[in-house]
């Protein structure tokens, strides 16, 4: 998944509108505008397509989570610069307040059975005898969770 797939199904799944999206890049104390944002949700095909650096999809998962759990006090924690698939997933459970049991319970919705182990095995410290990368798959299938559970009329 790239990191643009990744923002657009958060963004549908929430149905943020683009002055939402805009409210959490500020949250995370960083400056867009409409258009950066508008250009990030076009499709790959489209010229103005423009792609969301790591930096920047790091800088609005953070928004996330100030939007949703609320802001830390004290300085916020710097964006990271590369972003793997076990951090956006950390940085989903987080924003969403999400136990091991929540997120295994929306991946089987979207039809990938995995056990707590291999759950926990992704959010271990790369150094790890048993931390594994979580593959696209498995982020795709939270996605799809999520988007059954917070609009399953669509």
């Amino acid at each position: 998944m790239t990191n643009n797939d990744i923002i657009r199904r958060i963004r549908y799944i929430f149905d943020f509108e683009d002055a939402q999206m805009i409210g959490l890049f500020a949250s995370a104390e960083h400056e867009v505008t409409r258009a950066q944002v508008s250009d990030w949700l076009k499709k790959n095909s489209d010229p103005e397509f423009r792609a969301i650096s790591d930096r920047e999809l790091a800088i609005f998962l953070n928004g996330l989570i100030n939007e949703k759990r609320g802001k830390r006090e004290g300085p916020q924690p710097a964006p990271e610069n590369e972003l793997t698939n076990n951090m956006i997933l950390r940085k989903i459970k987080i924003a969403l307040n999400l136990r091991n049991e929540d997120m295994l319970e929306l991946m089987e919705m979207a039809g990938l059975k995995i056990s707590k182990h291999e759950l926990s095995a992704f959010f271990r410290k790369p150094g790890q005898s048993q931390y594994r990368d979580c593959k696209n798959q498995v982020l795709r299938n939270l996605l799809s969770g999520l988007q059954m559970k917070h609009r399953p009329n669509k």
